[in-house]
């Protein structure tokens, strides 16, 4: 069955949510004394994709894809993605996250810890909305994926000629993908990143799970 709504309407007031969510965020920064806290906050302060962002730009660091971070790198990231923190407090982070005392943190441990907390309800319907667009079931959104599950007749710019049918699929996974890093392809990660920043904006549970129902048809 396809889905036949313009790929704005799929957010389901996710922008509006987003906007409350980074003036909150923004307020609780100025009483915030936790670092990893703060981190998260401002973080949050630059919507849905602020911790997934975060992400992408520790991942453009990791040159050897080991998954980890030395103390230079960590502090390099930090600055990159405009986080405003004093050095100590970086360090004190950092030494937080090393738990082993290697002078190594594996950084998805860091964004796990960072994204806000989500109950397992919430975990699970993001799980079968993940599951129902990947198609070919290789773990990742692709616009092959996108084909069979998404509609872009009634999208308002296909039907104006503004853009072809691969760029209203490109555009709707843009969406999830990172700011800095658009490939073309969501993982399951992204997308729970993505969605952890959303439901960080939605206080009840039972209301993000109806809006995640209504959005992806489950």
């Amino acid at each position: 069955m396809q889905m036949h709504f313009p790929a704005a309407g799929i957010m389901a007031g996710t922008s509006r949510h987003d906007r409350e969510m980074a003036v909150n965020a923004k307020k609780q920064l100025s009483v915030c004394t936790d670092p990893v806290e703060s981190l998260r906050l401002q973080c949050l302060a630059r919507g849905s994709s602020g911790i997934k962002g975060l992400g992408r730009t520790f991942k453009i660091m990791d040159d050897d894809n080991n998954r980890t971070l030395d103390m230079k790198e960590f502090i390099k990231g930090l600055n990159d993605y405009g986080v405003l923190i004093e050095k100590e407090e970086a360090v004190a982070m950092f030494q937080r996250f090393d738990r082993d005392n290697s002078g190594f943190i594996d950084f998805d441990e860091f964004l796990l810890t960072l994204r806000p907390p989500m109950s397992n309800a919430r975990k699970e319907v993001i799980t079968q909305a993940f599951r129902k667009l990947d198609k070919t079931n290789d773990g990742v959104i692709t616009i092959e994926d996108l084909r069979g599950v998404y509609n872009v007749k009634y999208h308002p710019k296909y039907q104006n000629g503004e853009w072809t049918e691969e760029q209203v699929f490109r555009k709707f996974l843009d969406s999830f993908d990172s700011p800095y890093d658009k490939d073309g392809q969501v993982t399951k990660e992204e997308f729970l990143n993505y969605y952890c920043g959303v439901s960080a904006s939605i206080d009840s549970d039972v209301y993000f799970i109806l809006m995640m129902k209504n959005a992806w048809k489950l």
